[in-house]
């Protein structure tokens, strides 16, 4: 197991699936592997909020992480118990943004620490995010703008929100470079992913105070 974390965090792919199928085929409970991962993952996050690490290391240690859940996740929900699911996020890059690696990072923090995570992809229309969350009962809808010219965007989710009466469903986090706290509270946002451990951490804590 700590082979597998060790890989993962070092963001050496190959090692950490070979490990991963060891560990499981040595009988340990997928649960127990993915708590592992998720104590590693997070203390990545850490590591990069304190500039011990830099994003192409993250980028590295995320796609590890995903790479080996695609090989975990089939024995969880194979389990006779499964993880609670934290809550429901649908999360994509805002129209006329094709950047996605920040996104991608908070994807695999968020799935580690047991959210069911629907991802949009890149330059999503304001609207998609709205019907998307409408489709599958979401709790929270992220919004990721890496450029300042596509930050309106994520302004527009919140307005279509109002407008269909819609908008206390959901929280509504905002991620990217340019976002400041002054630009949530502009967009009529809930939070901001200042970066992926934040971002999780805040989730984290918004669903726990929903389930109160």
């Amino acid at each position: 197991m700590e082979e597998l974390v060790q890989a993962v965090q070092n963001g050496e792919e190959e090692q950490a699936l070979a490990a991963a199928r060891a560990v499981l085929e040595a009988g340990t409970p997928a649960s127990e592997i993915i708590a592992a991962l998720t104590a590693g993952m997070r203390e990545v996050g850490q590591r990069f909020a304190r500039m011990e690490i830099f994003l192409p290391e993250m980028i590295l240690a995320a796609h590890a992480m995903q790479a080996v859940m695609k090989v975990v996740e089939p024995h969880l929900a194979a389990a006779a118990t499964p993880a609670a699911k934290r809550g429901v996020v649908v999360i994509g890059t805002v129209e006329g943004d094709m950047h996605e690696i920040g996104k991608d990072i908070v994807i695999a923090l968020l799935r580690a620490s047991g959210f069911e995570v629907h991802d949009l992809g890149a330059n999503v229309n304001p609207l998609e995010f709205v019907r998307q969350a409408e489709a599958v009962s979401a709790d929270i809808i992220g919004a990721s703008a890496l450029m300042t010219t596509t930050m309106p965007g994520q302004k527009e989710i919140v307005e279509l929100l109002k407008a269909k009466g819609v908008r206390d469903k959901y929280h509504v986090i905002l991620g990217g470079a340019p976002v400041t706290a002054e630009w949530v509270q502009e967009a009529g946002a809930d939070s901001w992913g200042e970066n992926a451990g934040v971002a999780v951490e805040v989730l984290e804590r918004v669903m726990a105070e929903r389930r109160r």
